[in-house]
């Protein structure tokens, strides 16, 4: 079996792979512009046919780097009446007590783009209050005005019910079909509406940026005669499938440097 593992730093490109029981390396310059030019060229230096290949494995800092540089989408948060300040309090505690000069990171999503619909369910799951539909109607041409590029949708304890979510996702992908929408309990079905909500809207920040780049990837990798399976590395260190990883982005916060972590631990054999 054929397969490559490239890598995209934030200055180099690497490659590394198994060709016919050989080991084969290439590095190349990354392309900020143009991350897949990286991607391309250490194929091409390592002299791999592409359509010989059963499986590329991807890592990239792409989505690290979207949030380091602040250049995300312009996303919009939208949770229930009553709790929209929840992701900009955050927690009471101070992670590092004896730092005079520490500040709590900046939230990705301003004040005036955080929205609240009116609904209501509670920590087992019953509805409280039904979701306002007519609400959501309005948002969608709000957030039209306001030239929104994500949307990210976290409503207290959708991880117990998430019917509202569902229903609040189906109408914005509808009506905003250009537009980037993650719902929470897609990403991170748990309780604790802070860590949920910051997740989701992590999500939704760098998902616009993220599934270019990665729709990019394999139309150049199909381009050149490549039909085998694209695995992009997770944060865990696992792998998903290049589709996932365009819906949840945020899971591969870290695939750039838990690759070389992995392939430098011991065997599990």
């Amino acid at each position: 079996m054929n397969l490559v593992g490239v890598d995209i730093g934030g200055t180099f490109t690497d490659l590394v792979g198994c060709i016919d029981g050989r080991i084969v390396t290439s590095k190349a310059s990354t392309v900020p512009t143009d991350p897949t030019q990286g991607v391309a060229d250490t194929i091409d230096l390592a002299k791999v046919d592409s359509a010989s290949l059963s499986e590329v494995l991807h890592g990239s800092t792409v989505a690290i780097n979207t949030v380091l540089e602040r250049k995300g989408a312009r996303t919009a948060l939208v949770t229930t009446k009553g709790f929209r300040d929840v992701y900009a309090i955050g927690r009471g505690n101070r992670i590092e007590a004896f730092n005079l000069f520490f500040h709590r990171p900046k939230p990705l999503v301003a004040r005036d783009l955080t929205f609240e619909v009116p609904e209501r369910i509670n920590s087992r799951g019953e509805v409280l209050i039904s979701l306002d539909q007519a609400a959501v109607e309005e948002l969608a041409v709000m957030l039209r005005k306001r030239r929104v590029e994500a949307v990210a949708v976290c409503l207290l304890h959708a991880y117990a019910n998430p019917a509202h979510e569902r229903r609040i996702g189906e109408m914005l992908r509808q009506k905003l079909p250009d537009v980037f929408v993650t719902l929470s309990h897609e990403i991170l079905r748990e309780y604790r509406e802070y860590e949920r909500t910051s997740t989701t809207t992590l999500n939704a920040y760098v998902g616009p940026r993220v599934e270019a780049y990665l729709r990019k990837l394999e139309t150049y990798l199909r381009a050149e005669r490549f039909d085998g399976k694209i695995q992009i590395m997770r944060s865990n260190g696992g792998v998903m499938s290049i589709t996932l990883a365009q819906e949840q982005p945020v899971s591969m916060m870290e695939s750039g440097p838990v690759a070389g972590m992995i392939g430098a631990g011991p065997s599990c054999t």
